[in-house]
């Protein structure tokens, strides 16, 4: 297989990933640890479906850790509705060891923060569980991110803490962005580019900015 089918072939394992996207072996380590962990909760808790269990190294942790490239030197993370850790627990795993890096995983349910807290304590990670609502919290921080979450424009409102401190939105969406872009534009002012995914022909990646309402 030559080089550029290797980085276009789906991600099927920790070699999979390493080839792609050039994690060490410890970040490998803590990436399948994590996912150990995902499939004991899951069994008492419905964090992920469990076709995407069997999908971790693409559905999960690439659709994850494709956002680091595009935040080089983002240090600071709000990962805001962080559910099952994705993408906040892999981009933790990723900033391990970084000077000054750390992750605020914000989660509603209190259920969800057990297992992000059991996670971050297992794994050592730079990370902070917030039991709260997105909007109810100003954390100053680099990158403000989100995954499959709510449309944008409620999205916007639960990230206007963050970005009103500076913060960059990355958000992982679907196909149907630009018509969630249109209705969010009804409400707020921003900037913004989409980027596709690297995980999923479907997928997009929102980068929003200098957001004010309209």
């Amino acid at each position: 297989m030559s080089d550029a089918a290797q980085l276009d072939a789906p991600v099927r394992d920790a070699a999979g990933f390493a080839t792609r996207f050039g994690a060490t072996p410890p970040q490998l380590a803590d990436l399948a640890q994590l996912r150990a962990l995902l499939g004991e909760w899951n069994g008492r808790m419905n964090l992920v479906s469990a076709a995407s269990l069997d999908d971790y190294w693409q559905r999960h942790v690439l659709d994850s850790a494709q956002l680091k490239p595009l935040a080089p030197a983002a240090r600071v993370w709000v990962d805001i509705g962080a559910g099952a850790g994705f993408p906040g627990l892999v981009l933790a795993v990723l900033l391990k060891g970084e000077p000054d890096a750390r992750v605020h995983l914000v989660e509603s349910q209190a259920k969800r923060c057990r297992f992000l807290a059991a996670a971050c304590e297992a794994l050592s990670l730079p990370a902070e569980v917030h039991h709260a609502r997105a909007e109810q919290l100003a954390i100053r921080c680099d990158v403000v991110a989100a995954r499959a979450v709510a449309p944008l424009a409620r999205l916007l409102g639960f990230a206007r803490p963050s970005l009103a401190k500076g913060a960059v939105g990355l958000f992982l969406k679907s196909e149907g962005v630009e018509a969630e872009i249109a209705e969010a534009r009804k409400s707020w002012r921003f900037a913004y580019s989409v980027s596709p995914s690297v995980s999923d022909s479907r997928g997009r990646i929102v980068k929003v900015e200098g957001l004010a309402r309209a």
